[in-house]
């Protein structure tokens, strides 16, 4: 399967999951798999959440920020 984000149009989520400013996204979903490609501006954060029936998978594209997993702060950067 070929997913052209560049034909997906961005949505806009203020205060994503109780977080900070916005999260502008484009999004694949076919009934079962969601996959999200994300804009954060500076400043901006996803509330804390948890993923019980799913799974998560981040890959920073550009700039850099920290994650919180499982309670643990890590700084994430491009690449990463």
């Amino acid at each position: 399967m070929t997913i052209d984000f560049n034909t997906q149009p961005f949505e806009s989520f203020p205060n994503f999951k109780g977080g900070e400013k916005e999260l502008k996204a484009q999004m694949f979903f076919d009934g079962t798999n969601r996959i999200l490609h994300g804009i954060l501006v500076p400043g901006a954060s996803i509330g804390e959440h948890t993923h019980d029936t799913n799974s998560e998978i981040l890959f920073i594209i550009k700039g850099k920020g920290t994650i919180i997993d499982d309670g643990v702060c890590s700084p994430v950067e491009a690449g990463q």
